[in-house]
């Protein structure tokens, strides 16, 4: 997957999480984003961990596009740096940088092949001859 290396020079932006440390809860409403610059943020789906967020990954974007609650949780594997990006920055950088929009974009793109792929292999049809 492609990451996002923007903020990659802009150390006083970053945010440090603690290993172990909740970012955001699914079911949450969320006003942020974030950009994994070190370490790993691991997202879970119903306790399971369904991604692992590295260095130039993103977390939360959807909140900031649909401002509908999370649909995961995240909670940092590894001592983290992350750039946080609210609402107002996402759309500043939307519109004056394509190359970002086309990164979350793919992102998201990747994250939903993944789940209808998963979601395939694990369909099991209705077999109404058995029984």
């Amino acid at each position: 997957m492609r990451g996002i290396h923007l903020f990659d020079n802009s150390p006083h932006r970053y945010k440090t999480v603690m290993a172990g440390e909740t970012l955001f809860k699914q079911g949450e409403n969320g006003d942020k984003m974030y950009i994994v610059q070190e370490g790993e943020i691991d997202l879970y789906l119903l306790d399971m961990t369904i991604e692992t967020v590295g260095p130039g990954g993103i977390l939360g974007e959807l909140a900031l596009i649909d401002n509908r609650p999370r649909t995961a949780t995240a909670i940092a594997r590894t001592e983290c740096k992350v750039v946080e990006i609210d609402s107002d920055r996402f759309t500043f950088l939307v519109q004056e940088t394509p190359f970002f929009a086309l990164d979350v974009m793919t992102v998201m793109a990747d994250r939903l092949r993944y789940m209808d792929r998963h979601a395939t292999e694990s369909y099991t049809p209705y077999d109404m001859t058995d029984g």
